[in-house]
């Protein structure tokens, strides 16, 4: 069952919808970078998944396609028949879903340091199993928040690094360990060639969490899918590069 999602609006009315998809253990502040530029051309509505920030935490298991249906049902709340959807790690993996199962309600699809199967399995139950032995997910934030930013950028950034280690541990515990039970069993690989909606896949040089040879793969199996590779970034590179990520949105997005 669906749950209402917890969003913000911005952008002015009649424009194009832009619906943002945080990364697991983020919220919709992960977008503070993008927000405001985004909105002065599109109807911005950043959300936060299910378990995440103000959205409800229902109890688990949760799939890729429960998050998924999540959105749709708050395009529906919103009045919203068919948007653009831009995702970063399992928001990107949402997108993948909805690219392939809902294609009348997405125009055009933006796939952010993503992967469309992240094994090993036994990795994200372990993390599950953590966070919810010690009840918080403090237990493994820094090992996280270490693969979000390169080095350079988290010592030269120190309030950066605070505020999304911040976004992390505030994460609900449930909800946390259950996305990682939705990321443990996903495999999109499948759905890939029948998503048709015009599709840009973007790599970060230094992501060692979704290294770049996984969206080479997604931009391979997406029919017409554009790959582009930002240097100098880790797996949040929406928050390292904002100005590079939020120029290739844009292109995408007003390309004809």
């Amino acid at each position: 069952m669906s749950v209402p999602l917890h969003h913000e609006l911005a952008g002015p009315d009649g424009a194009p919808v832009l619906l943002l998809g945080a990364s697991l253990g983020t919220t919709v502040r992960v977008w503070d970078a993008q927000g405001p530029a985004l909105a002065e051309h599109l109807r911005v509505v950043r959300f936060d998944h299910r378990g995440h920030g103000r959205s409800p935490v229902p109890p688990g298991p949760y799939e890729i396609a429960d998050l998924a249906h999540d959105v749709l049902t708050l395009m529906d709340r919103l009045g919203v028949r068919r948007a653009h959807y831009c995702g970063l790690s399992i928001g990107a993996m949402v997108g993948m879903w909805l690219g392939a199962n809902a294609p009348e309600r997405v125009d055009r699809l933006i796939l952010m340091c993503t992967s469309a199967h992240m094994p090993p399995a036994s990795a994200w139950a372990q993390r599950a199993a953590a966070v919810l032995a010690a009840g918080t997910t403090e237990a493994v934030a820094d090992p996280v928040v270490d693969r979000w930013l390169t080095p350079g950028f988290a010592a030269a950034r120190p309030d950066v690094r605070a505020r999304l280690r911040g976004m992390l541990v505030s994460t609900p515990t449930d909800g946390y360990a259950a996305c990682c039970g939705a990321i443990e069993r996903m495999d999109l690989r499948g759905d890939l060639p029948r998503i048709r909606a015009p599709t840009l896949v973007i790599s970060a040089a230094d992501d060692t969490a979704a290294p770049p040879q996984h969206q080479r793969l997604i931009a391979e199996a997406i029919p017409g899918a554009r790959l582009e590779l930002v240097a100098g970034a880790a797996h949040l590179a929406a928050a390292e590069q904002p100005q590079i990520v939020t120029r290739l949105i844009l292109d995408h997005l007003e390309a004809p």
